[in-house]
């Protein structure tokens, strides 16, 4: 008998323990998976992982080197965020894909600038090749700016939807070919000119000093492509999502963005 009373304490007592680790949840960590591009995202999103730590968010970097990965793994979730890209890139991609994503904050810019390959200034030879992102948005932002630099002319009814089927004016016949924005930085030793994002900018070694043109960080374009953090819609609320919100909106991050990019990424907050 006395056996059985001792066994019985014994589960009791460890039925207690077990019990008190659970209650309220406050030892448990949420685990955070965010796709990013590798720089400045992913850089960026390692500032904020200690601050998250004490919150009880565990966060999780994944590296992409496209823009539709971390897109289409957010759709799906395989990951609970993403931040890579700018709101019209967004609009774009949900209404071509069928995808359901939404912003949750607006954090960086990065100006397009536009890259010297084997010319270094924009007087540039009859039939020179300028290189500029292939994607839609980022196509018709490329295009604006060599335009804003007098290198081409568009219908002024193409907007931010503008392609090179948009050019009315071409007086040194110059080719504008399309590439991959990841592949642009690779590229620019084949070209004469390359319009570059701010983020392959970065990866491929060159800062806003090294641009020959560059948008200018109070420009319409600031406003219009700022870099978000992307849910899947109906995540908006979640807890772990507005923290990492308010860490990448930090002073903390403010600094390390204007310490490391040189103007190539500018704090939006």
């Amino acid at each position: 008998m006395k056996k059985i009373i001792a066994v019985l304490f014994t589960l009791v007592l460890a039925f207690a323990l077990v019990s008190c680790g659970s209650q309220g949840g406050s030892s448990e960590t949420t685990v955070l998976k965010v796709g990013a591009s590798p720089s400045p995202h992913a850089e960026i999103l390692e500032v904020v992982k200690d601050d998250l730590a004490k919150q009880g968010i565990e966060l999780e970097i994944v590296e992409f080197d496209d823009y539709v990965l971390p897109n289409t793994s957010t759709e799906d979730g395989s990951i609970d965020a993403n931040y890579f890209q700018h709101t019209p890139y967004l609009e774009d991609f949900n209404a071509t894909r069928g995808t359901h994503l939404v912003s949750v904050a607006v954090i960086h810019y990065e100006p397009l600038g536009i890259y010297g390959g084997k010319s270094s200034s924009l007087d540039l030879a009859d039939g020179a090749v300028i290189g500029v992102p292939n994607d839609t948005s980022n196509e018709a932002r490329a295009l604006l700016l060599l335009e804003a630099n007098g290198l081409i002319t568009l219908d002024p009814g193409a907007g931010l939807n503008a392609t090179v089927l948009d050019i009315t004016s071409n007086p040194k016949n110059l080719k504008i070919e399309e590439i991959e924005a990841a592949q642009l930085t690779a590229h620019l030793s084949d070209l004469d000119l390359a319009v570059i994002n701010g983020n392959y900018a970065v990866q491929g070694g060159l800062s806003a000093e090294d641009a020959i043109a560059i948008e200018d960080k109070d420009s319409e374009a600031a406003n219009i492509y700022g870099n978000v953090l992307v849910v899947k819609e109906g995540n908006e609320k979640n807890p772990a999502i507005l923290a990492l919100a308010d860490a990448l909106r930090s002073e903390e991050v403010r600094k390390f963005i204007e310490d490391n990019y040189a103007g190539t990424v500018v704090p939006k907050f």
